[in-house]
């Protein structure tokens, strides 16, 4: 894979805990994205899940290019060229398109694909892809599922997402097989909507607290 796929899952490895963000209104961009600056957990996963995703991606990439910005749940090669376009640095997808994967590929697109089971794993492998994303993690076994899962491949990672939480989140990262895992914990849609956005700071700062804590 391209020099930029490694750079990137080495930034989200770094990083540790990612948020998935979807969010609906344009309006609440900036004051997301000042939170996320302001606790110090700069990277964001924009779920294509809205009408907002193009925009607001658009709106940090631009604005705040400090924030390490992907685009999330995309399906389409449309979505995948809009989040480049918009400025997406990185893709991810919930499971394995080859379609997608594919045209991503071909055209250097960072694409970390969704797979939670070992014909998953050999499709990204046989295509030069070892970072993956384990989704749905808790519907699929959680942590015991990666273990068992990433022990016969080796050098294969995962950003583990689906039923991550403050409470389970350690036991992910403790993994030897996990690089990140996507929470949505400290970004719900409900406190982006009703602009609550110190109480989001506060939330991802005890979320970089917790990472750092662990690297100590």
């Amino acid at each position: 894979m391209t020099k930029e796929y490694y750079e990137i899952a080495k930034e989200i490895e770094k990083i540790a805990i990612i948020p998935v963000i979807a969010i609906d209104n344009v309006k609440d961009v900036e004051p997301l994205a000042k939170a996320l600056v302001n606790s110090g957990l700069l990277a964001a996963e924009i779920t294509f899940r809205t009408a907002a995703a193009e925009e607001a991606i658009s709106i940090i990439s631009k604005k705040y290019p400090q924030i390490l910005t992907g685009a999330g749940t995309v399906l389409t090669i449309d979505q995948a060229k809009a989040a480049v376009d918009s400025g997406s640095k990185f893709v991810v997808s919930p499971g394995f398109n080859p379609t997608v994967v594919d045209y991503c590929i071909e055209n250097n697109i960072p694409i970390y694909p969704g797979v939670n089971n070992p014909t998953g794993v050999e499709a990204a492998l046989e295509r030069g892809l070892d970072v993956l994303k384990f989704f749905p993690a808790e519907a699929s076994g959680g942590v015991k599922m990666v273990n068992a899962m990433g022990a016969p491949y080796g050098r294969v990672k995962f950003m583990a997402t689906g039923g991550v939480s403050l409470n389970n989140v350690m036991s992910y990262l403790e993994s030897p097989y996990i690089v990140a895992c996507g929470g949505s914990w400290m970004v719900k849609s409900d406190l982006i909507r009703d602009g609550k956005f110190e109480m989001i700071e506060k939330l991802c700062k005890d979320a970089v607290e917790l990472i750092k804590e662990w690297r100590k």
